[in-house]
């Protein structure tokens, strides 16, 4: 049972700070101008680019911090706290600010056919958040089994953001703007309640290192 409640801790937290439903709008002001073809290339695009950094840092993400001479104790506790300030701006709506700040500077500065690398898929939805979700998680997923059902975790909330995508306009309009904050402010509480419990395992780990 502690096997599964850990798979659902990673898909909440993953599905949190990618936040599929929060990424509708942004789709929808980075892709203006485009058909629905276009759109869907661009939302594919960027799901797989987003799915193959969220996946290495999955696989390598320890070893990636034992370059750096990071141990997982301190990086579960810097993580924490910067899921804790996604968190926070996530209740007091200054996460899609700064977002759709990043996206206005994309369409004046970067040609339409690289959006869908950045911003999208770089820092929208593989975020500093959501890479140092799956490096936490990754540590504590570390055998062949857990990391594989990481690496579907990530592929369903990724799939999920593609959906979103196809379906941006329908679901910007179904949401309003209204259910937009309620539904923004509710994930950050759970966010801001995931990440408290990442520095406490964080502080854990090393006290009794």
């Amino acid at each position: 049972m502690a096997f599964y409640d850990t798979l659902l801790n990673a898909f909440v937290t993953l599905m949190v700070t990618i936040d599929p439903p929060g990424l509708a709008p942004l789709f929808l002001a980075l892709t203006r101008g485009m058909n629905r073809k276009e759109r869907s290339q661009v939302g594919l695009r960027a799901s797989l680019i987003a799915f193959m950094v969220l996946t290495l840092f999955a696989v390598a993400g320890a070893q990636i911090l034992a370059l750096f001479g990071i141990t997982l104790g301190a990086f579960r506790i810097a993580g924490g706290l910067l899921l804790f300030w996604i968190a926070f701006e996530m209740i007091f709506e200054r996460r899609n600010e700064r977002k759709e700040k990043s996206a206005e500077v994309a369409i004046t500065k970067d040609h339409i056919r690289n959006i869908a690398a950045f911003p999208l898929a770089i820092p929208l939805i593989a975020g500093p958040g959501a890479i140092s979700a799956t490096i936490l998680l990754a540590g504590t997923l570390s055998d062949a089994t857990s990391r594989l059902a990481l690496i579907a975790i990530i592929l369903v909330c990724i799939a999920a953001s593609y959906v979103v995508f196809l379906l941006a306009e329908r679901v910007d309009r179904f949401l309003g703007e209204t259910g937009r904050s309620i539904l923004t402010r509710l994930l950050g509480v759970i966010l801001a309640a995931l990440a408290v419990q990442f520095v406490a395992d964080g502080i854990k780990t090393l006290v009794l290192s």
